[in-house]
């Protein structure tokens, strides 16, 4: 295929020998199967900001450190200058983010490094070598899908503990590779410490997983694993090992229970909704 501009300076420097086809496109980045001496890797490909929204992005960058005062500045401004940082901060944070939460034993793509404003990382594939499908692409037994949900609550306080949120987290940001769930695009993580919606946000990643694969072990949409996760972070109680039940006593003085089962259903409505729209996008993009 013909190289994407994107990524001919990347073969220039022999980082990658060649692209071997699209993988995905969508609003903020397009992705590409590429090839490095014997090895198949993926890039991903930002898109420029002109074509991205500025303004849905403040949400998610509150509490985020800024390396200079200058920029701080600029960034809280809106200058044109304080947009490119802005820009700029934006990819560094999903390159961090991977190398953070692959430390922490979050099971993410390992990244092989950012270049040119593209970043290098593994390709995820199934048990027969293909790219991994994307968890709101498959049928699950129940058994399977109350293991995945297990296991991604289990990332979810991984994350958490070492201050980040996803933020964006639902079934079509986790691909589902030979060895199990792997969680992906992470430019808009969130500050666990430093975001005053920093609750929300986990509790509607929490949602979203549990809306998608409830679907398969109803018994799920009667826990409550955000709000017992949440508690036991404020608390200083969660540990990597924590023992979670997805049950939690609510003060109902204050919390609208139906209100948050009603969150839960909007989810897997919103999340099917989002699907179509990326189907969409990338279409139009190919």
């Amino acid at each position: 295929m013909k190289t994407p501009s994107g990524l001919q300076a990347l073969i220039d420097d022999g980082i990658i020998d060649r692209v071997v086809r699209p993988l995905k496109s969508g609003k903020e980045a397009a992705v590409y199967v590429v090839g490095a001496g014997d090895d198949i890797r993926c890039a991903k490909v930002y898109k420029d900001m002109a074509q991205r929204s500025f303004q849905q992005r403040i949400q998610y960058q509150e509490g985020r450190k800024v390396r200079g005062s200058r920029e701080a500045r600029a960034i809280g401004k809106a200058t044109k200058y304080g947009r490119k940082q802005q820009e700029a901060a934006w990819k560094n944070t999903e390159v961090d983010a991977l190398y953070q939460l692959m430390e922490a034993g979050v099971r993410v793509p390992k990244p092989y490094g950012y270049f040119h404003g593209v970043l290098v990382m593994e390709l995820v594939t199934d048990a027969e070598g293909y790219s991994a499908p994307r968890l709101g692409e498959v049928e699950l037994s129940a058994q399977t899908a109350r293991e995945y949900h297990a296991f991604l609550m289990e990332q979810v306080v991984r994350m958490l503990l070492v201050g980040l949120i996803h933020g964006d987290l639902s079934p079509y940001n986790v691909l589902v590779g030979e060895d199990g769930p792997v969680i992906i695009d992470l430019p808009q993580v969130v500050s666990a410490s430093g975001n005053n919606a920093a609750r929300a946000m986990l509790q509607r990643d929490v949602n979203n997983l549990t809306a998608f694969l409830g679907r398969f072990a109803p018994e799920l949409f009667d826990t409550w694993y955000a709000e017992e996760i949440w508690a036991l972070f404020e608390a200083g109680e969660l540990h990597a090992d924590s023992e979670l039940s997805g049950h939690f006593e609510h003060d109902e003085s204050e919390i609208d229970l139906d209100g948050v089962r009603d969150a839960i259903n909007d989810a897997r409505e919103e999340a099917l909704i989002r699907q179509q729209g990326r189907e969409a996008a990338e279409e139009a993009d190919y």
